[in-house]
């Protein structure tokens, strides 16, 4: 008599959360999922009213990532869809993601774990006591499963730094996650405190209304454009291997070329933007019009909080301002894990010691995994999915992890690059890059693309793979998980990128598929090149 399939308790379900039930089902697991809000999408469900540790994009939000670029890789993005999608349009996938492949009657709405503890047969079993609580009724319940996914992601509660005088201010202050729209804001005179990714946009769209915005730095940023050469994604651009080697390998070329490009668009400095670091030492922001909006005075660029006075601020280069309305702090958040045994996560200054960002190294059972806990230079989607590929099958006994000492070896490694790459930050505690990472997780799952099998099938399409854009897809060619459609999905994907823009027929067009292959010529000289100068190197 066959054996009841191991019950897989799943917190959360945005876009970390769905990825977990699907995965638990392809490997023929029993997802249950328990998600304390009455619908799916976490942070990308909008929702007018802010809500104490439910993270939400602002109303106007657009999504960084390309569709292509952050689609879950066996269910591409429709084609009709923009390249940057508008957040209802994310959640949108989200809901047809949930129809397509069922994940909807495996979660439990308007449920809150309270808690996640060792069960007491754990070192034996692995097994795990939640204990959850039904919000419209107040009923509890304490279940044992046979493990645990975490996907509550690292948008948790928000992080507001001491500054002095801040209490003596007599304006309005608030978060970024408590801001949505622009209305109310007409006439101010608004202090930004922060700028990433949310201090940018909530700068330039309060621009258009406000009096005055002023926005304040401690470092500075590179501003990176969604639109890149030829009007294409920009992500499509840099998430490339030969891109990936080129920037490993010469790193210090990599980010001369980097600056170079990002200055011809303006010039960071002249802005009062750079930083005293490279491109790749930070996160970047991503903001198409921040820069319009400084050249037209609408945004001003400021130096570092010294101190808040009653009705200003006071600023590091000893500028002043005064009479400002109000002041935004988009100053980030802090994550943890507080329904979790501290003894098995515990989070300190953003800090957790995780193996693949994934792993607790000290359990004796592998059976909890923390689920989307990074912040990738590139699409999350696709990597959480990854990540829970590989978790999935390490419950089902599948893929074995390595030993304790080479998981914390593997730790160590990793927090060594980012302190040695990333300007040390909060933000740069959980820092990954989309390819490299994709790669790390994949060889694990036993999924990477095999390049050497592919040229035998088929060499102009693994020129293709190699060249061309990492897509998800790459990564159910072969292995576990293998999917049938995606090498046709891989084929196709530049149709579904000119398909949202070709809205109106033009009298003479460009020839796509002589651009395509100049375009690959261009990558196929690079990769050349590059490997002729190792050669030179090292000969």
């Amino acid at each position: 008599m066959a054996s009841n399939p191991p019950r897989v308790a799943i917190v959360g379900a945005g876009a970390s959360g769905l990825a977990a039930v699907k995965c638990c089902l392809d490997e023929g697991l029993s997802p249950v999922c328990f998600e304390r809000t009455s619908y799916i999408g976490g942070l990308w469900h909008y929702t007018d009213k802010p809500i104490e540790g439910q993270a939400c994009v602002m109303k106007s939000t657009v999504i960084n990532t390309s569709k292509e670029m952050m689609s879950y890789s066996d269910f591409p993005i429709p084609a009709h869809y923009p390249n940057f999608m508008h957040n209802s349009q994310v959640l949108e996938y989200f809901q047809q993601y949930a129809t397509h492949f069922n994940l909807e009657q495996h979660i439990n709405f308007q449920t809150e774990v309270l808690s996640v503890k060792r069960a007491a047969s754990f070192i034996k079993t692995g097994q795990w006591e939640i204990s959850y609580r039904n919000i419209e009724t107040g009923a509890t319940n304490t279940e044992e499963f046979d493990g645990v996914f975490v996907c509550t992601g690292h948008h948790a509660e928000k992080y507001v730094p001491k500054f002095p005088g801040l209490k003596d201010y007599q304006g309005k202050v608030l978060h970024t996650h408590d801001y949505r729209v622009p209305s109310g804001f007409e006439d101010k005179r608004v202090l930004i405190v922060g700028i990433g990714n949310s201090g940018g946009d909530c700068a330039v769209e309060l621009s258009r209304v406000a009096k005055q915005v002023y926005l304040s730095t401690r470092r500075g940023s590179w501003v990176l454009n969604r639109v890149g050469d030829n009007g294409l994604p920009i992500d499509l651009t840099f998430s490339r291997r030969p891109a990936l080697y080129f920037q490993k390998q010469f790193s210090s070329l990599s980010n001369m070329l980097a600056e170079f490009t990002l200055n011809k668009r303006f010039n960071h400095e002249l802005y009062s933007l750079k930083p005293s670091y490279g491109v790749w030492a930070q996160h970047p922001m991503v903001n198409d019009d921040l820069p319009n909006r400084v050249i037209s005075g609408s945004i001003k660029i400021k130096d570092d909080i010294k101190r808040f006075t009653q009705q200003g601020a006071e600023f590091v280069d000893g500028t002043k301002e005064d009479d400002i309305d109000v002041v935004i702090l988009a100053t980030g958040y802090s994550f943890g894990f507080p329904f979790v045994e501290k003894e098995v996560l515990d989070v300190k200054e953003n800090r957790v010691e995780l193996y693949k960002l994934i792993y607790p190294p000290d359990l004796e059972q592998h059976t909890l995994a923390v689920i989307g806990c990074f912040q990738p230079l590139g699409a999350i989607m696709p990597i959480v999915e990854m990540q829970c590929r590989l978790a999935t099958r390490v419950i089902k006994g599948a893929t074995k992890l390595p030993s304790w000492g080479d998981m914390w070896s593997d730790i160590r490694r990793r927090e060594a690059e980012m302190a040695q790459r990333y300007v040390a930050s909060r933000r740069h505690t959980i820092q990954v890059d989309y390819m490299g990472f994709m790669d790390e997780l994949a060889q694990l799952v036993g999924c990477s693309p095999d390049f050497v099998t592919l040229f035998k099938r088929d060499p102009l399409f693994a020129m293709k793979v190699w060249l061309g854009p990492v897509y998800p897809y790459t990564y159910r060619l072969c292995g576990p998980g293998q999917w049938k459609d995606a090498k046709k999905t891989i084929l196709t994907s530049w149709e579904r990128i000119r398909k949202p823009l070709q809205t109106r027929p033009l009298p003479d067009v460009l020839n796509s598929k002589q651009a395509h292959f100049r375009q690959y010529l261009v990558w196929s000289l690079v990769a050349v090149v590059a490997y002729m100068v190792l050669r030179f190197l090292f000969s």
